[in-house]
């Protein structure tokens, strides 16, 4: 049996150690591991959240008020709670200067999707036009993938986008605002769908029946604060699964750096900080597995080649999804109450091709429940109080679009790193540099796509107010990957279609790292597909 060393607990990085674990081999995973609270009172719905606990007001905006979006800040409109935000801390020593991007990290025990909104969508052969193989060879993966989170799916007009797979669960109850937009667009199908648009259910990775010791979906209205009945997926759950292998070893608090790698470039040592003491430790590996995240996987490639060498390199091709939301009030809503009781994130997805790029565009719907509304608020041409009272009475109407465009590979988009003088902890001793340049013709294609975006809506009875349509970062999307893409031909800086490295022997990249093309969808799911595929093909 062979010896694995995994770097990262996110999601792929798990789902390759579960299917590796199963097939009995050794693992030892490295992680930062930061992690949060306990879920607060579990049998607590919202309202009893606001109503019972001893200081709500801290419990959903922070001590701090650290999740409040401040009305002078123009650049996003949705903040984590302040449970989610250990998510975000770095370890000492890591910094990063960017150019037109604003990324993300996590070194947290279970990574970013530990606070994802579950979309978990195939990839069809349209979107796998550059990868080495097709959907065929990944369904198998799908299907187990699936079987293991638990994923609802249904087969309506977006299987046109989104290919079949088994093991998928019955959708949940909608709300009352969601129902009312998929009830509109049944109604007008026809007509809808000449003018390029298909609406549907997304697909989710939350349970709606039971599953093990997880339970079905209870509609507490507390998805954005944590799942209290572990019904909404998250990687740590299969992080405990593994934990119970005889065979599996979590080593958290360890912060890795680089690798080093004899004259055959077989990679044969580990090195990294245990952040409890700053102490330097080297472990011997026998297949080393980068699962960190596509952009701490490329830092810890490209630190390596610089210890080894003293060059440093550019990786080229970082792609990300840009998003663009797009608020919008359900005018059949107008003075109705919502229902907190509810499913809080989005159940319904629309997809349509940009007729500039002939490329797939996907939006998420979610209708605001539970979550915080005074981003929303605030966007609202009018006086503070008048804001207010509108947004009162058209809560239960209001919803977003999350619109995901596709990315490709450019030589501009690069990542790099940078040496430091000041180097602390004592051996963290470059920067990781990104630089970003979107298409040229950018503006004009989200331009385009959100005037079709809000004739459709108002197809289903709603109206989009076009000065409250926001872009996002580039890099708030947290789809990040491209930068050591599969490829059929060998080329340096590439990995196999089993996502080996060409530079290093025994050296695997299970993230976002190795897409060579990324389409407008949520890339966890395939992800995770992938890295069982990975795991299953090489182990």
């Amino acid at each position: 049996m062979a010896k694995i060393t995994i770097v990262g607990s996110g999601a792929s990085g798990i789902h390759f150690a579960l299917s590796v674990l199963k097939k009995g081999h050794q693992v030892e995973m490295f992680d930062v591991g930061y992690s949060g609270s306990l879920s607060v009172n579990p049998e607590y719905t919202f309202i009893d959240l606001k109503s019972k606990l001893e200081d709500p007001v801290e419990y959903f905006l922070g001590k701090d008020y650290e999740s409040v979006v401040p009305p002078d800040f123009d650049q996003e409109i949705y903040e984590f709670p302040p449970n989610k935000m250990y998510l975000f801390k770095h370890p000492p020593g890591f910094q990063t200067e960017v150019e037109q991007f604003e990324p993300l990290f996590s070194f947290a025990r279970g990574g970013l999707a530990e606070a994802w909104t579950g979309g978990s969508y195939p990839f069809n052969n349209s979107d796998m036009k550059d990868f080495p193989f097709d959907f065929k060879t990944i369904k198998p993966y799908y299907e187990e993938v699936a079987d293991r989170i638990g994923l609802i799916g249904h087969k309506d007009d977006l299987t046109k986008y989104f290919p079949w797979h088994n093991h998928l669960l019955p959708p949940l109850e909608l709300d009352e605002n969601s129902r009312l937009i998929l009830k509109n667009y049944e109604k007008k199908r026809s007509t809808i769908n000449k003018q390029g648009f298909y609406l549907g259910r997304s697909r989710i990775a939350t349970l709606s029946k039971d599953k093990g010791e997880r339970k079905a979906c209870d509609y507490s209205g507390r998805c954005l604060w944590g799942c209290p009945s572990d019904s909404l997926y998250v990687p740590s759950l299969t992080l405990e699964e593994c934990k119970r292998f005889p065979n599996f070893s979590y080593k958290s608090g360890i912060f890795v750096h680089y690798f080093k790698s004899n004259a055959e470039k077989r990679i044969t040592r580990l090195v990294a900080y245990n952040l409890e003491d700053n102490s330097i430790h080297e472990w011997p590996v026998e297949h080393l597995v980068l699962a960190a995240g596509t952009l701490s996987s490329s830092k810890i490639f490209l630190d390596s080649v610089y210890k080894q060498t003293g060059q440093i390199i550019k990786l080229d091709g970082l792609m990300d999804n840009r998003q663009v939301l797009v608020p919008f009030i359900n005018l059949r809503m107008l003075g109705k109450s919502y229902d907190p009781e509810c499913y809080v994130y989005h159940q319904l997805a629309v997809g349509f091709e940009c007729e500039l790029t002939n490329q797939y565009v996907h939006g998420q719907i979610t209708t605001l429940k539970t979550a915080l509304v005074h981003p929303v608020t605030q966007q609202i041409p009018l006086d503070l109080k008048t804001s207010t009272f509108l947004t009162r009475n058209l809560h239960s109407g209001l919803g977003v679009i999350n619109i995901n465009f596709c990315d490709t590979r450019r030589k501009d988009n690069t990542v790099t790193i940078e040496p430091l003088s000041d180097a602390k902890p004592e051996g963290i001793d470059t920067r990781l540099k990104i630089h970003y340049q979107p298409v040229a013709e950018e503006k004009k294609i989200i331009n385009r796509a959100t005037k079709r975006v809000i004739k459709f809506l108002f197809k289903l009875g709603a109206v989009a107010p076009p000065m409250m349509i926001q872009p996002r970062p580039m890099g708030a999307s947290v789809h990040y990957s491209g930068t050591l893409p599969m490829t059929i031909d060998f080329k340096p800086l590439t990995l196999t279609p089993d996502c080996q490295s060409r530079d290093f022997k025994n050296l695997f990249f299970v993230d976002g790292t190795s897409f060579p093309f990324l389409p407008a969808k949520n890339l966890t799911f395939t992800m995770m597909a992938n890295a069982a595929r990975v795991a299953d093909n090489l182990f």
